[in-house]
């Protein structure tokens, strides 16, 4: 099976990213896409994270309740999602236009692909390192790397999101930034004409 997109990375904006495709799954352009996340990298932020002020969550959320309750809510919901687990991405390259993702377990093909990990070092995917530089919008003495892009696109069928896009360490702006790349990629599938995804009573 070849995914149309597949997402590594399960964190704020690896999961947003997912949510906002699957919620397209009725729209004719994505009704037959096959979507898929690949859960886990490393550990998250979000595993000792509280949260006071991010609109829509209630105050003192714990960071690891919406890790877990994100992936029930992917699920749930949007079932044509494929959440992958316990698997590791090691490398990661273009074969006659559609990317190979190789894992610790085996590998998968898909047409698109979404970075959706954080921006600690070190950066362990081969294929990539060409596209590293120093973040530009986190303190130096934190050391923390970016991927080379312009409005989350590195090259064709290949995308980032969140802090590894250059996005600040920040909930809404990680969220923010999965949701982009999705509707661009939403856009995309829909013929380059604009698209977004409103669910309403």
């Amino acid at each position: 099976m070849v995914f149309d997109a597949l997402i590594i990375g399960g964190g704020v904006s690896g999961m947003q990213c997912a949510l906002v495709l699957g919620s397209a799954k009725n729209k004719p352009f994505a009704k037959n896409k096959k979507v898929g996340i690949i859960m886990h990298q490393r550990a998250s932020h979000l595993e000792n994270a509280l949260f006071n002020n991010v609109l829509g969550l209630k105050p003192k959320t714990l960071g690891k309740n919406i890790l877990s309750s994100g992936k029930e809510h992917l699920s749930k919901i949007y079932t044509h999602i494929s959440q992958i687990e316990n698997e590791k991405v090691v490398a990661i390259k273009n074969i006659d236009g559609v990317y190979s993702i190789k894992t610790s377990k085996k590998i998968y093909l898909s047409k698109i692909v979404i970075l959706a990990l954080n921006y600690s070092k070190p950066f362990t995917i081969d294929g990539l390192d060409k596209f590293i530089i120093p973040h530009k919008k986190a303190n130096p003495s934190k050391d923390r790397i970016q991927l080379i892009n312009d409005d989350h696109l590195i090259k064709e069928g290949l995308y980032c999101c969140g802090t590894i896009a250059g996005c600040r360490s920040q909930f809404a702006i990680a969220s923010g930034s999965g949701a982009s790349v999705a509707t661009d990629i939403l856009t995309l599938w829909n013929n380059g004409n604009h698209s977004k995804v409103h669910d309403k009573i």
